[in-house]
């Protein structure tokens, strides 16, 4: 690669070195559920001590991978931003199509519907991409991905606020390749305020154990009336 090009072999090692540690991994995926955690919990999570954390977070950090939050003396640890929860999930696409799947391809729950950092993926989300493309609910443009007046509309008579509903007119999403589907899932601003507001709506709870969404049954029916279905 040139010196030009947006990412150079040096810092593509770099990327590597950062996830080739199980520990800084496990701190990674700790994160890809949006959520902002203080490093002793991080410490748990990843099976090492305090101060081997603090070292595995200065080293994430340093490579803008992780986002930092200072209240007081607190310190809290996040994604540094959706580009790198996009690259992570991107990431297990290989590893998706192995013979022996992961953990997460064996978990039903997970593929049917998680996040992906704090937007919706897996089954449910690539299907709500798809729908919502096919209608002209969504346009896909240069500067993104963005939500026609005509889907908030249809956002309010299923149930959606109208004043969050039509805020979404002033978002942008991104395209996010999904790593269980090997397709397109509505990530960015804009997905991350949809699953938002299902959220808060009731069409999705979050898992206790891991990042999966679980749809409600209440959330499956308007989400039908949304032209989004799942198969199984």
């Amino acid at each position: 690669m040139t010196e030009v090009s947006p990412l150079n072999r040096y810092q593509l090692a770099e990327l590597g070195s950062l996830l080739a540690e199980p520990a800084r991994a496990a701190i990674l995926l700790a994160l890809m559920d949006g959520t902002t955690r203080p490093a002793g919990e991080l410490a748990r999570i990843a099976g090492v001590s305090a101060a081997t954390a603090s070292a595995h977070l200065k080293r994430l950090l340093d490579g803008g991978l992780l986002g930092l939050h200072e209240q007081g003396r607190h310190r809290y640890f996040r994604l540094a931003n959706d580009d790198v929860a996009a690259w992570l999930e991107a990431m297990a696409l290989p590893h998706a199509n192995r013979t022996v799947p992961s953990a997460a391809v064996r978990d039903p729950a997970l593929c049917r519907a998680r996040t992906c950092y704090r937007h919706l993926a897996g089954q449910l989300g690539v299907a709500l991409c798809e729908a919502w493309l096919q209608r002209g609910w969504l346009h896909s443009g240069s500067d993104g991905m963005s939500l026609q007046p005509a889907a908030t509309d249809a956002l309010v008579h299923a149930g959606f606020d109208a004043t969050p509903a039509h805020q979404l007119l002033r978002l942008r999403g991104r395209s996010c390749l999904d790593w269980t589907e090997r397709r397109l899932h509505l990530g960015g601003p804009l997905g991350v305020a949809i699953t938002g507001a299902m959220l808060d709506a009731g069409w999705l709870r979050r898992a206790h154990r891991n990042r999966a969404l679980l749809p409600t049954a209440d959330g499956l029916r308007r989400l039908a009336e949304l032209g989004v279905r799942l198969d199984t």
